[in-house]
């Protein structure tokens, strides 16, 4: 029987280490029963480190869920990101670069965007395309980033259910807590283009550690499932094909 409601347990910020491999291990080993797809976005390890990634691959390694992820900055602070996804990937976990996926769950399908997104900031706070080199390469960046989401949302248009999954915020409205001073480097407007656009079911993003957990981009929900902010493990949304979702 074709199902109509995914569960999808969330979490970003996750900053595993080896000393608390048994905390991370039990967090996950709790979401059997309790979901039927895991997305996990950004800041998977501390520092960046391979061994950090072999914590959570271990603990991805006996579920029998799949499990979606992007990178954070964090996992990027010791340039051994590819290290990092192929640790992860060997335990099972897709690791989305400015790509997409889709995830078939009982008949129901779900298609996933996937990328780490950049900074840039907000109205009033918004850097732009001018100036020295090296910002004008940080604009780039952050382009490259929205046009990967543009791509993505278009290759996932035909599927009932659709999910962007971010690290750094694409809206302001999930970042209420934080100091106005930083916002520039937790996220960017820019990103919320292309989700106003093509309006997918929903939005999750880390990153923001004192930021907001729901927020919205027009009518698109958007969640900072950062650990810090949700002050749990994991949220579980249910989505349904013809309604909206439901944390």
């Amino acid at each position: 029987m074709k199902r109509t409601k995914i569960r999808i347990a969330a979490a970003g910020d996750i900053h595993c280490t080896p000393e608390r491999r048994a905390e991370i291990e039990a967090s996950f080993a709790g979401l059997a029963g309790e979901a039927d797809l895991v997305l996990l976005a950004g800041d998977l390890t501390t520092w960046g480190e391979p061994e950090e990634a072999e914590v959570l691959a271990d603990a991805c390694r006996g579920l029998q869920l799949p499990v979606v992820a992007v990178l954070g900055n964090h996992d990027w602070h010791a340039n051994r990101s590819s290290e990092i996804i192929r640790v992860l990937e060997e335990a099972g976990v897709e690791v989305l670069e400015r790509g997409w996926t889709i995830c078939e769950l009982d008949g129901t399908k779900v298609g996933i965007v996937g990328t780490k997104g950049f900074i840039g900031g907000f109205p009033d706070s918004a850097l732009p395309d001018f100036g020295e080199p090296l910002l004008r390469q940080v604009y780039a960046e952050t382009s490259a980033e929205v046009s990967a989401l543009e791509e993505g949302l278009q290759a996932i248009a035909d599927y009932p259910l659709r999910v962007v999954l971010l690290h750094y915020a694409p809206t302001a409205t999930t970042l209420a807590g934080e100091p106005m001073g930083i916002f520039a480097f937790l996220g960017s407007d820019r990103l919320a283009r292309p989700v106003a656009e093509h309006v997918p079911d929903l939005v999750l993003h880390g990153h923001g550690h004192a930021g907001t957990f729901e927020g919205f981009i027009g009518k698109v929900p958007v969640y900072n499932v950062s650990i810090p902010v949700m002050g749990r493990d994991f949220w579980v949304f249910e989505l349904e094909e013809a309604g909206t979702p439901g944390p």
